[in-house]
């Protein structure tokens, strides 16, 4: 599964729109409240790892670092 998929895959099983979502990164981090600009960063593959990490708070989730076995 690719980075986008996987992304997008994230906010359905939330039950959110790419438009709560980025309204909420928006109000919460100052981020553009453009769903094309977010939409592009996911297409072209630039979302830097601080914004995966803002977006994985506002949905409520936490990135964890696992060494694998």
């Amino acid at each position: 599964m690719d980075i986008r998929n996987e992304l997008k895959s994230y906010i359905v099983k939330e039950g959110m729109t790419m438009r709560e979502l980025v309204d909420m990164l928006s109000f919460e981090y100052g981020w553009s409240d453009s769903v094309p600009n977010f939409s592009g960063k996911l297409r072209r593959g630039s979302l830097r790892y601080s914004e995966a990490v803002e977006m994985a708070d506002v949905m409520g989730y936490d990135i964890v670092w696992m060494k694998r076995k």
